[in-house]
């Protein structure tokens, strides 16, 4: 394993276990940010979930698929680990500096989500004292029915990430998991296929067309990257849950016209259920590396999805958010209900 020591430490628990943790230098950053944080793993409320404690509003995954904002817990188990390099993450990708998780240097399932959810209540408590706050809201936030398991890093480099979908499962107000990979962990896919541990809806990061893009956008680590994000899509085109590919367009990047066949070609190959067309922003530590101008405006963008959809006759746009600059196309042949449903209904 390569940890840098600037990111990474090694922390001894009483059974003498060394386990993956962030170095209290990046840890005080992340906390000035907002995140609550758990040796490797974090929590933060999102800029929609704030807005819906207010009624000022939801997110577009409450828009698209009926997700409670305010009862929605954004985390990761992999808060500092990752495998690409993305031109445009607006997380501070530059502090990812690990290809693996052994499995006896990281926390069970059961120990991340307890503190995370205690991490979680400390940020939730601090609005309570605002009087423009819903507090039925608040006290509905701090039981979540909605896990997104995503923020920073990439999750399914957590071994024990089937455990830990299956553990969520059996929380009682659990109605939706969604996980958000960069496709270089296929096999890690597989298992949670094989160990019946799938979430409800898995999310491809789909930002290129051809290899010379992928290297070029996404800035791999992995040698044969662009294979692994393949063997990734092949594996959603069959498998049995809720599917999205989930494209962020950037200008000079991967938004040329002359690429939209070949970005047809590929989704239509992955056949999901759902494709989610987003501009990038120009927000956070991708600043750094992108200008504005590299944002598409948002009639751009729903150009881009009609192309997208003159190519692929099986889709049609079902819905946008104009303020998140995002198109949603839906599947007409691999046609699942846009509303996400219980586990328990």
């Amino acid at each position: 394993m390569s940890c840098s020591d600037e990111y990474f430490s090694h922390s001894t628990t009483g059974e003498d276990n060394n386990l993956i943790q962030i170095t209290p230098r990046v840890k005080e950053k992340l906390k000035k940010a907002k995140y609550g944080v758990y040796n490797h793993s974090a929590v933060e409320l999102c800029h929609w979930t704030k807005k819906s404690f207010a009624n000022e509003g939801s997110c577009y995954k409450h828009k698209f698929y009926g997700i409670s904002t305010h009862q929605c817990m954004e985390m990761t188990p992999t808060a500092m680990n990752c495998e690409n390099r993305c031109v445009y993450c607006w997380r501070p990708a530059e502090f990812y500096d690990t290809l693996e998780m052994p499995e006896q240097m990281v926390d069970e399932p059961e120990v991340i989500v307890q503190n995370l959810m205690a991490e979680r209540k400390k940020l939730i408590n601090g609005f309570y004292g605002n009087s423009k706050n819903d507090e039925t809201k608040l006290d509905e936030s701090l039981l979540p029915a909605h896990y997104a398991i995503s923020l920073s890093g990439e999750p399914t480099m957590y071994p024990k990430l089937p455990q830990l979908i299956k553990y969520l499962k059996t929380l009682k107000a659990t109605k939706s998991i969604f996980l958000v990979t960069n496709g270089q962990e296929p096999d890690m896919l597989r298992r949670l296929e094989s160990e019946d541990a799938l979430p409800t809806q898995i999310y491809l990061s789909t930002n290129a067309s051809n290899r010379k893009m992928f290297l070029q956008v996404n800035r791999p680590r992995h040698k044969g990257a662009w294979e692994r994000w393949q063997d990734s899509l092949h594996f959603l085109s069959t498998v049995d849950t809720r599917t999205v590919l989930r494209m962020t367009i950037i200008r000079g990047y991967n938004d040329g016209s002359d690429d939209i066949k070949d970005f047809a070609k590929v989704m239509s190959e992955g056949d999901p259920h759902f494709i989610e067309i987003k501009s990038y922003m120009h927000v956070g530590m991708s600043t750094q590396r992108l200008e504005r101008d590299n944002m598409l405006g948002m009639e751009e963008v729903r150009g881009y999805a009609n192309k997208l959809c003159e190519k692929m006759p099986a889709f049609s746009v079902m819905d946008e958010s104009e303020i998140s600059r995002i198109v949603v196309l839906q599947n007409k042949k691999r046609y699942v209900d846009r509303w996400i449903k219980s586990y328990f209904e």
